[in-house]
């Protein structure tokens, strides 16, 4: 049996009984007694330090424990549905074959794409979906349509490999919410083109289904900049969501915070999608 620490609760985070949150008390470990393992997840870096130092407290109590997670930039294994995040989270691939200057995937996964086996789940957390074989891809949507709930795409979907046999898909699945991304200034004409292929699916921004990552305040960015990327997008048919860059140690100027949760409140959002 193996028991899961986390530096701090997510949604995705799950919530059974071999589950701990933060330092860990009496009760924590009485509850862990009989673990063969404690593995400490750690997702950003920033949380490193708290996490080293839970790790101690529970090897210092006699439980054998182990590191891991994103933050250690070490490849994924194999994909345990409920081990490391909620029920209904999956992954069905890792890896990604793009080298985006951002994003620590590529990295991280050795700059390859690997098709794990496919379990079930509705809240798909690929890294690029996309970039996997059309038969995985196939497998990947019949499996969700077996779901008790419609499936969401929030690991993103790439833009410039989207084809009409996957927006057809996507509509015979009633995907819920599905995210693509406007992260540098080559994305944008793939974007106007995977939301033509969309709405002639059937799937548009008004009904909230296709939504966009925009990633904001990297070196170099301006509010007006940003915001003309955000109304492209809208223009293009999408829902924006502006995603902050963040350092390796997750500051961002407190500026951009705050334009963040202006383009992040819903109304605001629904006004500009409704605008003449």
């Amino acid at each position: 049996m193996i028991a899961r620490v986390f530096p701090r609760r997510t949604k995705a985070t799950p919530v059974d009984d071999m589950v701990f949150i933060g330092y860990p008390t009496l009760c924590d470990f009485a509850r862990a007694e009989g673990a063969d393992e404690i593995h400490v997840s750690v997702a950003f870096s920033w949380d490193m330090p708290d996490a080293e130092r839970f790790a101690e407290i529970w090897q210092g109590n006699g439980f054998s424990v182990k590191m891991g997670g994103p933050a250690f930039n070490e490849p994924g294994g194999e994909f345990i549905p409920g081990r490391y995040l909620k029920r209904g989270y999956v992954i069905t691939s890792r890896g990604c074959p793009n080298r985006c200057w951002f994003c620590a995937v590529p990295k991280r996964e050795g700059y390859q794409l690997r098709e794990l086996p496919i379990t079930e789940g509705w809240n798909v957390l690929d890294d690029n979906l996309l970039a996997c074989s059309d038969a995985h891809i196939k497998a990947v949507f019949d499996m969700l349509k077996r779901q008790p709930r419609r499936p969401e795409f929030t690991g993103g979907l790439e833009t410039k490999l989207l084809k009409p046999w996957h927006a057809d898909l996507l509509r015979e699945c009633k995907a819920k919410r599905l995210y693509c991304a406007y992260d540098t200034p080559d994305d944008l004409e793939p974007l106007i083109e995977a939301g033509r292929t969309l709405r002639d699916a059937g799937i548009t921004a008004e009904s909230h289904t296709a939504g966009c990552y925009v990633l904001i305040g990297y070196r170099g960015d301006t509010f007006d900049a940003a915001e003309k990327r955000l109304n492209q997008t809208i223009d293009a048919g999408f829902v924006p969501y502006a995603m902050l860059y963040g350092d390796e140690g997750g500051q961002v100027a407190q500026e951009w915070r705050q334009f963040q949760r202006e383009w992040c409140r819903p109304q605001i959002v629904a006004t500009k999608l409704h605008r003449p």
